[in-house]
């Protein structure tokens, strides 16, 4: 008898910094999220297609949600809420190293009202070596809500990726396939290689840059042996614009380096980027400009 074919959405959740983006990642087997030890590095909802051969997971990276101080931080938190509600299945991201804190109370009792099944995702196991600080943090986790299941995992190692899989498609609902097997993602390339110059830019900088940060692919052109992109990374105040820039545009030139090396991965052919920064003041708060960079 065939087995039974289960195709359905899932999310990861959890607060900032969760590793949430990493284990989708680890799980698509392409880079699909961007990823940083910057809160709210997701700003899109992008979905990955895990094909398996008794169905597909959708994952569906969203931003972590917080206390939003912007109409930005509002629209992402929004996001995320919409995404919640439409999803079979809500993995809730712990880090395995840090103790169950007041945002992880917060977000499971914000679960709960949900009809998706709900699984907590003990994540970063490879930073606790000590099977008893594990054994710990995992029965400080089942304290928290009632999960279907709880799973550890390491997205770095890849330690229980697999099984947690297993586990998230068994909670899917009976469903014909949903995307075709060449598949991977449905996001648009030119918001990837957005994001990818993003998460290039975020290297390094200060604390107050980050959120300040959008980037707008302006142009892709196609030649024989060459792509060319022309994008413009937006900042909000000149003095950030400086700093992007760097002494005689060093900095700029190694933000175009990285990504341009990370686009390349991704298509799999010749880059050209020519990048500018362009100052777009508070940008943030401004819902024209925010509907301009696409939120």
């Amino acid at each position: 008898m065939r087995a039974t074919y289960r195709a359905g959405f899932a999310c990861f959740v959890g607060r900032p910094n969760a590793g949430k983006s990493t284990l989708t990642n680890a799980i698509i087997g392409q880079k699909i999220a961007i990823t940083s030890n910057k809160p709210q590095t997701t700003r899109h909802v992008i979905r990955g297609v895990l094909h398996r051969p008794d169905g597909q997971i959708v994952l569906v990276d969203t931003p972590g949600l917080h206390r939003p101080r912007t109409l930005l931080g509002e629209r992402l938190n929004d996001l995320v809420r919409t995404t919640w509600s439409e999803v079979d299945v809500i993995g809730l991201c712990i880090p395995a190293n840090e103790p169950v804190g007041r945002g992880d109370r917060f977000i499971s009792g914000e679960l709960a009202e949900l009809k998706a099944t709900v699984l907590a995702v003990v994540t970063k196991t490879d930073l606790v070596p000590d099977k008893k600080q594990l054994a710990e943090q995992l029965l400080a986790v089942s304290q928290l809500a009632d999960f279907a299941e709880i799973v550890p995992v390491s997205a770095v190692s890849g330690s229980q990726v697999g099984m947690l899989t297993d586990v998230m498609a068994k909670y899917m609902p009976e469903s014909p396939q949903l995307y075709p097997d060449d598949i991977l993602t449905d996001e648009p390339e030119r918001v990837l290689i957005g994001e990818l110059i993003r998460e290039s830019a975020l290297e390094g900088v200060r604390d107050e840059l980050p959120h300040s940060l959008a980037v707008l692919v302006e142009e892709m052109v196609e030649e024989e042996s060459v792509l060319r992109v022309y994008a413009d990374v937006y900042v909000e105040r000149p003095s950030q614009k400086a700093i992007m820039i760097g002494h005689k545009g060093s900095r700029l030139k190694e933000v175009g380096t990285r990504a341009r090396a990370e686009i390349e991965k991704l298509l799999g052919r010749r880059i050209y980027l020519d990048l500018h920064i362009r100052v777009a003041k508070e940008w943030q708060r401004d819902p024209k400009q925010l509907r301009r960079l696409g939120f």
